[in-house]
């Protein structure tokens, strides 16, 4: 998958696309019909740049188009500009029918009115979705859009690097992947890690596995939550983790982009997202069968560590005149068989334990696969929440800090007033 698609989510979550208007060609007013009661209709489906992948969007526009007779008009998307757009198109008479809208971003634009409820049709194609999948899908209650794909990071690996070290067995729990890099720091040839101290998605998974949130709720506004003492055995997880590793403290893992750090083979391992082996790669041809993926352990070995997940919802707007067939599209789009062949083309994680068997031949879905199941989650799904991540993101600070020697209480008095002010901006 293209960077700028990760790093969208990286920013933001994902954010949503779309960028005109839907056709005007009459629609079904939210009545069932016959078989030909579509016959002449065009559905429009906004996504983003890099979401739909040829194969996934050959196969759903064929099936679409002879279950329905109707045609669909996928219009794809750029990052630039893309929320006041969203704005702007959601509250016009002719919206698009279908929208992708980022997953942490879902709240913000349901609480406009937007958004369709669509209840109904989760309980018909998804309801053994896992729950920190589809949770960003709700809002207030109600599930105002349905998950489309969800990636999150896992260990990437040099095989040779851990080999040179004498480990011979994947890391079942965070303690056996301590020892991991205490063997290649022993041996000298190799970072056992390559960590930056802001790679807040990372940092945000260690919260999941905390159970813990950035923010909290006082009176009827939500404010900082670095103080609690959850956040700070999480933060003290992750200097665990970064004292293997001789990155910056005040940098994120795409300055400079670790891919190409690791692609110089002087690196054990990095946590990532599984396109990043593509990135290696092309910095450095040669590394290729050197790359491995494994689930990122937890405390103990049933349960793997708290993961970010990212990706895509896709909603109904709540202005489109063809409701009906905008839900055929989702049950088609959405089947676990076309779920399965997304993950297989684009390599996202599975929505459940049961769509783990699509990853094969995907060896980073795979790995992500046990993560996303039992221990996913996201950033907290508030509409106050969009302007916290936007740079300089004050708990990347807050990172920092710590892992420069404040305390942690210290770090969290530091930036909360930013993190406060951003909380009570309006999107």
């Amino acid at each position: 998958m293209k960077r700028k698609l990760i790093a969208a989510i990286g920013v933001a979550g994902m954010m949503i696309g779309l960028a005109a208007c839907g056709s005007d060609d009459g629609g079904d007013s939210g009545k069932k019909a016959g078989p030909d009661a579509y016959k002449g209709q065009t559905l429009t489906v906004w996504t983003m740049s890099g979401s739909n992948p040829d194969g996934w969007t050959k196969t759903v526009t064929e099936e679409f188009e002879k279950k329905t007779k109707a045609k669909l008009k996928i219009e794809v998307q750029d990052w630039n500009g893309i929320q006041q757009k969203v704005t702007t198109a959601l509250s016009e008479s002719n919206p698009p029918d279908v929208l992708e809208i980022g997953n942490t971003q879902t709240p913000a634009y349901a609480k406009t009115g937007g958004l369709a409820d669509l209840g109904d049709l989760k309980k018909e194609i998804g309801s053994a979705w896992a729950d920190g999948v589809n949770q960003p899908s709700i809002y207030d209650g109600k599930q105002y859009a349905l998950p489309w794909y969800v990636g999150n990071r896992v260990v990437m690996y040099n095989k040779k690097v851990f080999k040179d070290a004498g480990i011979t067995e994947t890391p079942k729990t965070r303690a056996d992947l301590f020892k991991a890099f205490e063997a290649i720091e022993k041996k000298g040839d190799a970072e056992p890690i390559y960590l930056p101290g802001q790679n807040w998605y990372f940092f945000d998974g260690l919260l999941v596995g905390k159970d813990v949130s950035p923010v909290k709720k006082e009176g009827d506004k939500y404010v900082s939550n670095l103080a609690d003492p959850k956040v700070a055995e999480a933060m003290d997880v992750y200097k665990q983790y970064q004292a293997f590793s001789k990155a910056p403290k005040d940098k994120d893992e795409a300055t400079p982009q670790q891919a190409e750090v690791f692609a110089k083979g002087k690196t054990g391992a990095v946590i990532a997202m599984g396109y990043e082996a593509g990135t290696a790669i092309k910095a450095n041809p040669e590394i290729k069968d050197d790359i491995g993926f494994f689930t990122i352990p937890g405390e103990t070995a049933d349960k793997p560590e708290g993961v970010f997940l990212g990706g895509s919802n896709l909603a109904v707007a709540a202005g489109s005149k063809k409701q009906d067939l905008a839900k055929e599209f989702l049950k088609i789009a959405l089947s676990e068989q076309n779920d399965g062949a997304l993950i297989k083309e684009a390599g996202w994680s599975p929505k459940n334990d049961a769509m783990q068997k699509y990853t094969v031949g995907q060896p980073a879905a795979e790995a992500a696969g046990p993560a996303a199941a039992k221990s996913g989650g996201t950033t907290p799904l508030i509409p106050e929440w969009a302007p916290v991540e936007n740079p300089p993101n004050p708990i990347k600070t807050y990172m920092t800090l710590v892992l420069q020697g404040k305390s942690p209480a210290e770090a969290a008095k530091q930036v909360e007033g930013e993190l406060n002010k951003r909380l009570s901006q309006q999107q």
